[in-house]
């Protein structure tokens, strides 16, 4: 018998190979890059750096360079010495000394922000595989190491109108240095009676004292809805980030609209919540992820501001978040199309 009769496979179609093609994930891909996220990311921190120059000066430009500029030295340096291909055309070192930047109060002197930018970049981003790849937020990293290690001159604040390029500009307070839950409520309380405290619209236009990106909120909500438009990041972590603070305020603060309001628009809640939050690689990459992952974040950062020792805890909760970022990922991940549930002491299947 003639088994080659039988045996023979008909060729393919040229049709029919082209649709055979087997790879990888992803299967769908788009034509935005990195660095045109990067770049959209930048634009949309522009309002804010105009706010903070024209708030602060022209050393709110000084600050912002220099951080700049450091990150984007340590991560060039960084690729030599590791002899891999150079990543700053991606900008994304860029964006990471511009949150960096925003992080910090102008009075700040110049020769510590690289500092920071070393945590930042060296530390948390080149020494864990570079972008996409580190464990936890750059910018909010370098900001922590730049707050435990120099923190009387970061906590010390100039007043909207100090146009100085030294670090001896008029000191104030936060809006949020009452610190406990009575005295942050007496201290609203006071402001929305003609205290010392600035008003809700003089927050929300920045004329208060805090770091360069914690003062405008209006230009901070401008940014994020360019970034929502670009759809470089959906509105669901935002929104959920600062309705958690809200709620929790309002709840805590004895359902006081004033209070939960100052709290919101307060320290670094709107730049964390828009632009850090958000970051691809150190939150969840689903729906229910993200919400989780929000909400902790404002929690954490509630229970930092009412009962610890600090008047801010932004950057510290999504620190903590980014390392509970993995877990969360992996309990709130869609069971793929046709998984049976894993019963006990049986393997899946498919």
């Amino acid at each position: 018998m003639n088994h080659k009769r039988f045996n023979k496979t008909p060729t393919p179609s040229k049709e029919h190979q082209e649709l055979a093609i087997v790879s990888t994930s992803p299967h769908i891909r788009t034509k935005r890059t990195t660095r045109g996220i990067m770049l959209d990311v930048c634009l949309a921190l522009l309002p804010a750096l105009a706010a903070s120059i024209w708030l602060f000066g022209w050393r709110a430009l000084a600050v912002t360079a220099v951080s700049v500029i450091s990150c984007v030295g340590f991560e060039a340096l960084m690729r030599v010495i590791m002899k891999k291909e150079q990543t700053i055309g991606d900008l994304s070192a860029v964006v990471t000394g511009l949150l960096l930047a925003f992080s910090l109060p102008a009075t700040l002197p110049l020769w510590m922000i690289p500092v920071g930018a070393l945590a930042a970049i060296v530390v948390v981003k080149e020494m864990f595989g570079g972008i996409g790849r580190n464990f936890a937020n750059p910018a909010v990293t370098g900001r922590i190491v730049l707050m435990l290690s120099f923190t009387a001159q970061m906590t010390a604040w100039n007043a909207p109108g100090g146009r100085s390029w030294g670090a001896d500009a008029v000191a104030t307070a936060t809006p949020l240095a009452g610190g406990a839950v009575g005295d942050a409520l007496a201290s609203a309380t006071s402001a929305g009676g003609g205290g010392a405290l600035p008003g809700l619209l003089d927050m929300f236009l920045g004329r208060h004292g805090g770091s360069l990106g914690e003062t405008c909120a209006l230009a901070l909500l401008l940014g994020g809805v360019y970034l929502c438009a670009r759809k470089v990041i959906t509105p669901l972590v935002p929104l959920c980030f600062i309705g958690t603070v809200a709620a929790f305020s309002l709840f805590c603060g004895g359902f006081d609209p004033h209070f939960a309001a100052r709290q919101v628009l307060g320290g670094g809640l709107v730049l964390a919540a828009v632009f850090m939050a958000t970051d691809y690689a150190t939150s969840p990459a689903y729906w229910k992820g993200k919400i989780v992952f929000a909400i902790g974040c404002g929690l954490i950062t509630c229970l930092i501001r009412f009962y610890g020792n600090m008047p801010e805890g932004v950057s510290f909760a999504i620190l903590l978040m980014n390392l509970l970022a993995p877990l969360i990922e992996r309990v709130c991940a869609p069971k793929p199309f046709g998984k049976e549930k894993k019963a006990r002491g049986e393997s899946e299947k498919v």
